[in-house]
């Protein structure tokens, strides 16, 4: 990795920070709070943590507002120190791209369109009129199908399937294992039971700046178009069923399930197994926490939880009640003897 070395009033400027110190000073990374060196930089979440300032040996800090300078260690001011760090490392663990050429050990199909800079791993594979913008990075054993196409900038890690005709935007990261454009799971049954397979016949399209993580599928459409839209940030281990709409800058966290048709407005957050079930819509800014089924169309900004989906509060409620069902089945118990004894009911013994 190549080092580099900035001043803090530059690293302020990214981030729309205001220095409290020494501007001058420079800085050639980021390292954690407890391990940081007079050259590193790093962050304090909380301002109530700020005492904790005292204890680390960086040579500048990412801090909230409100928390000033501590003896000779410079601080950045900033309204959200997790935005701004991320900003920081992510400048300094940034390589410019290395143009590698087409190994002798990859393939590229026939009536191929590549841009002047690109890297073809080996074992990677090409299909027939394939097209690459500029800086494009296919890894060792992926496979792009025929047709498909490839925006500037982006990676498609080792072993990464991309079927025919699928559309890749630019700046968009595909990690190892991931299937884009499968076929999508659509059958229909005779009068015998036998499953008769649906012709998938449509495509995936991703937009720009999106990024999607290892062993996740996303489905191709049985006509039209799967589209994951600008923004959007894909975990590991994820289904995207066919002809399902991902909207700008949404979250689908490890182990999502969403069925058939489904759409998703601009900024959802789908936690950790949340399942949407199909034609359905959840607008803008829903957020369904992990574990949650969501069976129905879901307004803006609603906040959910449980399967299937409630209110969040409501939802918190009853798993505090869930929690005490042994104890109140006891209580019950008790109460239905006591009251048959007086006489008043009939004997419940349940």
């Amino acid at each position: 990795m190549t080092e580099k070395t900035i001043t803090i009033e530059k690293l302020a400027e990214m981030v729309k920070g205001q220095v409290v110190g020494d501007k001058t000073a420079l800085i050639r990374g980021v390292a954690p709070f407890d391990s940081a060196g007079s050259g590193d930089i790093t962050f304090l979440a909380k301002a109530k943590m700020a005492d904790l300032l005292k204890t680390t040996g960086a040579g500048a800090v990412i801090v909230p507002l409100g928390v000033e300078e501590v003896e000779n260690i410079s601080v950045i001011q900033v309204k959200d120190p997790y935005l701004a760090v991320a900003i920081i490392h992510s400048y300094f663990v940034k390589e410019p791209f290395e143009a590698k050429g087409l190994h002798p050990r990859a393939f590229v199909g026939e009536g191929c369109l590549l841009g002047k800079e690109f890297t073809i791993a080996p074992l990677a594979v090409l299909g027939d009129r394939v097209k690459l913008g500029e800086r494009v990075t296919v890894g060792a054993g992926a496979v792009i199908g025929d047709d498909v196409e490839i925006g500037d900038d982006t990676t498609i890690h080792p072993n990464v399937t991309v079927y025919s005709k699928s559309i890749v935007g630019r700046r968009v990261a595909i990690h190892s294992g991931t299937v884009i454009g499968s076929d999508g799971y659509g059958y229909a049954a005779n009068e015998r039971g036998e499953h008769i397979k649906r012709p998938q016949v449509g495509i995936v399209r991703i937009d720009d700046d999106v990024e999607i993580g290892a062993n996740t599928c996303i489905d191709r459409a049985a006509y039209g178009v799967t589209w994951i839209k600008s923004g959007v940030k894909i975990d590991n281990l994820v289904q995207v069923a066919h002809n399902v709409v991902v909207g700008e800058n949404s979250l689908l966290v490890s182990q999502v399930g969403i069925a058939g048709s489904a759409t998703l407005g601009r900024n959802v957050v789908l936690g950790g197994q949340a399942a949407c079930a199909g034609h359905i819509t959840l607008n803008d800014q829903v957020m369904v926490a992990a574990r949650g089924g969501v069976h129905s169309d879901q307004p803006k900004g609603a906040v959910l939880g449980g399967a299937p989906v409630m209110p969040i509060r409501q939802w918190a409620k009853a798993c505090a009640v869930y929690a005490k069902l042994p104890e109140l089945q006891s209580k019950v118990r008790k109460n239905s003897k006591a009251i048959a004894e007086l006489g008043n009911t009939p004997d419940d013994k349940e």
